[in-house]
């Protein structure tokens, strides 16, 4: 095991499939000179050249649609949004081409093309940059979505979304990308649909995934002190979803909260609680909890930002209030 950042287990997963397949190919607005928004591409300019790490104009909705294109004449693009909020420039490429090319064409035509850059809130970013889109994009079918928590994850999940024959939309954090965690130095990948049970525990289950998942755990720390033993489940892969995982989990502890940084109606986090209330209401002896971004476009104002997002505090009350008959 090496320890590295979230970022340097990032341009691992690009490094070693750009070497293991010349198809693979990296575009996006600053990915070569620059060496990335976020240095994630650092070095694979002069690794691979121009014609594989490719700086693309300010335009999202033409360098997705170029990669699209790409991935239909036999390559495997990595598109790099500099933000998913820029991304919303380009849903039309992502769910009108990308998405439905293999139902349209009656399974001839594959698009092995992988989306990826930060999601969700950072820090004084304002409301149209702190947005957390991963229900838009779970919404849409012909998509895989894939959202990692550790460098560990980083990697294997982006090799992995890199080798599939579907487009994939593989969710950062602004915030993690310098995070630190032991990232294995041998061949790694990590399936889709499977989550992770970071935590075992017996009284209840908290599931979440991405940025959230360290204060989730937090969380489960503190409650411990409490006699409250948390369950931890990091989703990771959001579609396809690892529901098997979670009803295991809930049936044990009978009790469940979902964390999801995006605003709460028609969200992730709403749809997950909503399969747990489903397919385990037997087993349920309180009502799934589930804590989000407030229902607000997010503040600037750094202690009213704060304020708006899922906190440990937050977290912690839900599951207080899940488990108030134990």
């Amino acid at each position: 095991m090496a320890v590295i950042t979230f970022r340097e287990a990032l341009r691992q997963a690009l490094d070693e499939e750009m070497a293991r397949d010349e198809k693979v190919i990296l575009l996006g607005e600053e990915v070569a000179q620059y060496n990335g928004a976020y240095k994630v591409s650092q070095g694979l300019l002069e690794k691979y050249g121009s014609l594989r790490v490719i700086d693309t104009p300010i335009s999202e909705e033409g360098f997705t649609g170029l990669g699209v294109g790409a991935a239909l004449a036999g390559l495997r693009p990595v598109v790099e949004w500099m933000t998913l909020n820029f991304s919303l420039q380009a849903v039309d490429q992502v769910y009108n081409n990308a998405a439905k090319m293999l139902y349209m064409s009656g399974g001839q035509l594959n698009v092995p093309i992988v989306f990826r850059g930060p999601n969700g809130p950072a820090e004084f970013l304002g409301s149209q940059h702190s947005q957390a889109l991963q229900s838009l994009y779970c919404h849409c079918p012909g998509l895989k979505v894939m959202a990692p928590s550790t460098p560990a994850d980083a990697k294997g999940m982006l090799k992995t979304a890199i080798r599939d024959d579907n487009p994939v939309i593989f969710l950062e954090a602004e915030l993690m990308y310098g995070w630190k965690g032991e990232v294995p130095e041998t061949e790694h990948l990590i399936p889709f649909g499977k989550a992770d049970i970071k935590k075992t525990g017996k009284s209840v289950t908290i599931a979440g995934f991405s940025k959230p998942v360290k204060m989730i755990l937090e969380a489960a720390d503190l409650l411990e002190k409490d006699g409250i033993e948390a369950e931890v489940i990091d989703l990771r892969s959001l579609r396809p979803l690892d529901e098997e995982t979670i009803y295991q989990s809930v049936r044990k502890t009978n009790r469940c909260v979902v964390v999801d940084e995006a605003w709460p109606y028609a969200s992730v986090g709403s749809h997950v609680a909503w399969l747990i209330s489903r397919n385990c209401f037997d087993y349920l002896d309180a009502p799934v909890e589930l804590v989000t971004l407030e229902d607000v476009p997010m503040p600037y104002n750094h202690h009213l930002e704060l304020s708006a997002q899922p906190s440990v505090k937050k977290v912690i009350d839900a599951v207080k209030r899940a488990t108030y008959t134990m």
